[in-house]
């Protein structure tokens, strides 16, 4: 089969592989559709830790296609989406329920080979199965929509909320639909491109504003949206810059949460006094445990708008080109179809 490898940092090539056999707890899905995230462009400057030479790609869904001799409970020809992240189960953070934070982590995608590949091998406890009906590219979007679950989750969003949202990609785009089921009734989404701040009022931001102005005067200013700033902000960029931005939109005794990923080794200055006089709370959000299968239900719901978060849909020979580039203006989300010719 064809498979997708970061061979070494900076080196990733369409190869020929041998198609995956399923040990007895493993299910082979052959790969509908598989999501290009910003990790993968992370664990390709090395950025990020991975075990190469491996196949890329931790945003998946597809078909079953055989099952180990120990599986006996999902059907094959079921459609399900992956959870990547792969806990030990024995370790003190796991056995505290902190399974995000397992000293053995091992993620498919990362660690062990992923789905831009044709078919892909996935623990039978990592797999949550989807309608057969549901468009397989939304299926892709369980695993990115149930990290931002997470954030969300530990945000504490209510009924009232007050919300900035920093960064318009993906994550951000997913953040602002969940903040307003949570209950918020004022997401105000902060991005540099005007076609993603039309798009983020067109999926539930109250507001957006241009960061390239004074971001923090504009929404928490005194003539601000949100005078003395808002309930939760949710950093979605990566960005130091918005790092930055993120403690002083929060109002005091307001909670800031990091979602998105910088590169290891970067920092970003703080003043500690300011958080310790507001007694804000800055949390960090590190992937999805015990999410998945509410994210999964979410999409098959459709009360997620995906569609229009699609940029445009791959094979697997351009999918080393995009994810070797930066983002093009406007882009969102591509999808891998590696069945496609």
């Amino acid at each position: 089969m064809k498979a997708l490898r970061l061979e070494s940092i900076g080196r990733l090539t369409l190869a020929d592989v041998e198609k995956p056999l399923p040990g007895p707890h493993d299910l082979l899905v052959r790969v509908e559709a598989c999501g290009i995230c910003g990790t993968d462009r992370h664990l390709l400057h090395g950025e990020f830790r991975s075990k190469p030479p491996v196949t890329l790609g931790h945003e998946f869904c597809g078909i079953v296609e055989a099952v180990g001799t120990e599986v006996s409970d999902i059907a094959i020809g079921a459609r399900i989406t992956g959870d990547p992240n792969i806990a030990c189960g024995t370790c003190p953070q796991c056995h505290a329920g902190r399974v995000n934070l397992c000293r053995n982590l091992q993620a498919i995608g990362i660690h062990r080979d992923g789905g831009f590949a044709e078919y892909v091998l996935v623990p039978r406890k990592q797999a949550y199965e989807i309608p057969s009906d549901l468009d397989p590219v939304h299926g892709a979007f369980c695993e990115p929509l149930a990290c931002c679950l997470h954030g969300v989750d530990m945000a504490g969003i209510r009924a009232g909320s007050s919300v900035v949202v920093l960064g318009g990609g993906v994550i951000g785009l997913l953040v602002v639909q969940l903040a307003r089921l949570a209950g918020a009734t004022t997401v105000i989404l902060s991005t540099r491109q005007a076609e993603k701040r039309r798009l983020a009022e067109e999926v539930g931001a109250t507001a957006t504003v241009d960061p390239s102005a004074d971001t923090v005067e504009r929404i928490a200013g005194k003539d601000g949206l949100v005078p003395g700033g808002v309930d939760v902000v949710i950093e979605c960029a990566g960005v130091a810059e918005t790092v930055r931005q993120s403690t002083r939109l929060a109002k005091a005794g307001g909670t800031v949460v990091i979602l998105g990923v910088m590169p290891q080794g970067e920092t970003v200055e703080i003043e500690p006094f300011d958080i310790l006089f507001r007694e804000l709370r800055v949390l960090g959000s590190f992937i999805n445990p015990f999410v998945h299968r509410r994210a999964a239900d979410l999409v098959a719901s459709g009360v997620i708008e995906i569609d229009k978060l699609i940029s445009r849909r791959v094979t697997l020979d351009e999918a080393a080109g995009v994810i070797s580039r930066p983002p093009a203006a406007g882009e969102v989300k591509v999808l891998v179809i590696p069945g496609r010719a």
